[in-house]
């Protein structure tokens, strides 16, 4: 287990040679805006494979990196780009069989300055996802990019924290919630943390998300205490949680998709009628 050790090539089921003996990982930086997503694409030096193409950067994963650790690291020593302030919102597989790619979804909060960091790169540029067929792309990411483009609006989970302790049926939480709801959402925090492995019904697939998580509080719940530095927005309902909800779902930027996990009938109707994703508590319990 070594540096690079991921270095050389490999022979896919399709009969097809791709770089990296453990498989390969790319970072597809994306900013959005009323416009539409913008993507960071990396146009490949002349003597590299498939140079003079567009793609992302990336490469190689070594045998001890995860998709996301090799994507990063890998898009550090090709790119000038300030990676802590890339929020990683998802992680999209194409496997060939015998060698696959992660391509690892991170949202920038603007337009980040990036330029070559070494000489597998002739130029970064930001490109709009719509126009992405203008320019002469890698093969392989010509051929996965129908499939990812889809992916890339990010995901906001809005929690119905009351509803969700119910369900998760705690002995003596009826007497204690803001106990139970203080321990739900260290293990939400958590969850956060791994990232989410379960499909989202009516969303692309992917392997793994990082959505934000909005979790909502009401009544004697509001007195949990988070975790310190919590990944969660804990939001602490001055009156009716149901109402709270709504509110934070109008008030959703419009590139996102939004989940409320809710087994509450009459919310169900408030929040699909605002375009809202819903699914049931179980969905998110299977996953703690």
């Amino acid at each position: 287990m070594a540096a690079k050790d991921g270095d050389g090539w490999a022979r896919c089921d399709r009969g097809h040679q791709h770089w990296g003996v453990h498989g390969a990982a790319g970072l597809l930086a994306v900013h959005h805006t009323p416009e539409g997503p913008y993507v960071l694409m990396q146009k490949r030096s002349w003597w590299s494979h498939h140079g003079g193409t567009w793609g992302l950067p990336g490469g190689a994963r070594d045998s001890h990196e995860d998709a996301i650790a090799g994507a990063l690291r890998e898009a550090r020593e090709e790119v000038t780009l300030v990676g802590e302030l890339l929020q990683v919102r998802g992680v999209y597989l194409d496997d060939h069989g015998g060698w696959s790619f992660h391509t690892v979804i991170a949202e920038a909060p603007e337009l980040l300055s990036a330029t070559p960091a070494n000489g597998e790169s002739a130029a970064m540029r930001w490109v709009l996802a719509d126009r992405m067929g203008r320019r002469k792309l890698h093969p392989g990411f010509a051929e996965t990019w129908p499939s990812v483009r889809p992916t890339l609006s990010p995901v906001v989970i809005v929690l119905d924290i009351a509803n969700i302790i119910g369900a998760r049926a705690e002995h003596g939480w009826w007497r204690d919630r803001a106990g139970a709801a203080t321990r739900l959402l260290a293990d939400l925090d958590a969850l956060a943390e791994r990232g989410l492995r379960r499909q989202i019904e009516g969303l692309p697939e992917l392997t793994l998300r990082f959505p934000r998580m909005i979790a909502v509080l009401e009544g004697a719940a509001r007195s949990a205490t988070p975790p310190e530095d919590t990944r969660l927005t804990v939001i602490k309902a001055p009156g009716s949680g149901d109402d709270t909800i709504v509110e934070v779902v109008a008030g959703g930027r419009p590139w996102e998709r939004v989940l409320v996990v809710t087994a509450d009938r009459a919310l169900r109707e408030r929040v699909t009628s605002l375009g809202a994703l819903v699914t049931g508590p179980g969905w998110l319990l299977d996953q703690l």
